[in-house]
């Protein structure tokens, strides 16, 4: 194993040793994450599973030397140093660990930069998957990927109805034409419905999200590429997840935007349906495929 060679490398190590075996994620309120914008430097901890802290992989000193001079320069004309918010987590009993942002993080404290805007948020954690697990009504699961499928660009062709206001004004995203009527025939038909994102949402915003159009879904996993997969304790996590899967689903239908998939639990080989549609048909599409696969059973 590579030892620590500079001064950042060495003080990574101490706060990651310090904080190991201690520090744990928790719940921020939506007060807190409402109303706190900036946190002090001191009071955030790096990840040790990012590759930030992985010696020999990171950090990049090229990167931060970039953000240091944008950052005095920033200074220098009287101007907000840092605009953009780094991700963040609570966690117990203090601090807040870095989820993405560490390049600009160190940049910042070279700079003499006390406090850093942030954005709080409370991603999956292992026992909130349990406990969606558990509470799952059904025993088949349609899983989306969140950010490719489901959430489209305000500049997008093909929307769905968007939000009324006030509601528009605090949940930006937008939804692939169909996404709420698909749910709606998904879970009538016995499916509970698992959303999956690389992103930093909160479980709650998501929830919320979704509540607003008159949708319910079962499981939701943010942040899912968060977690260092050379860690023994995640890939430990990971596979009790998967059997807590297997053992609760018969079958699961992966949907995308091109193909549907259903994996049988057992049994049988899994099957693929190519989509061939635009966006403005493809929710009239998976249902009907759908409603085929329904037959079959």
């Amino acid at each position: 194993m590579a030892k620590p060679q500079t001064e950042l490398e060495r003080f990574l190590e101490d706060l990651i040793n310090k904080n190991k075996g201690i520090h744990i994620p928790v719940k921020a309120s939506v007060f807190e994450r409402l109303t706190k914008k900036k946190i002090s430097c001191d009071a955030l901890r790096p990840n040790p599973d990012d590759e930030f802290c992985v010696l020999g992989v990171g950090p990049s000193y090229r990167i931060i030397s970039e953000y240091e001079e944008k950052f005095r320069r920033a200074k220098q004309h009287d101007m907000e140093a840092i605009e953009e918010p780094i991700f963040v987590e609570k966690m117990h009993p203090e601090g807040y660990m870095i989820l993405n942002g560490h390049h600009r993080w160190a940049a910042a404290m070279r700079c003499g930069i006390k406090k850093m805007p942030v954005k709080i948020v409370n991603l999956t954690q292992e026992t909130d998957i349990e406990k969606m697990i558990e509470n799952s009504k059904h025993d088949k699961r349609a899983t989306f990927d969140l950010d490719e499928v489901v959430l489209r660009g305000e500049n997008d062709k093909f929307l769905d109805k968007p939000l009324k206001f006030p509601s528009n004004r605090f949940y930006k995203e937008r939804l692939k034409l169909g996404i709420p009527a698909l749910f709606h025939f998904l879970v009538k038909n016995g499916y509970d419905i698992w959303l999956f994102s690389e992103y930093y949402y909160s479980y709650d915003y998501i929830d919320h999200l979704f509540r607003k159009y008159h949708v319910h879904v079962d499981g939701i996993v943010t942040g899912t590429k968060r977690k260092g997969s050379n860690n023994p304790d995640n890939k430990a996590s990971m596979e009790k997840i998967e059997k807590l899967f297997k053992d609760t689903y018969r079958e699961t239908v992966t949907i995308d935007n091109n193909m549907i998939v259903r994996i049988p639990n057992e049994g049988k080989d899994f099957e693929q349906f190519d989509l061939d549609c635009t966006d403005e048909t493809w929710s009239r599409e998976v249902i009907s495929i759908m409603e085929k696969i329904k037959k079959d059973e």
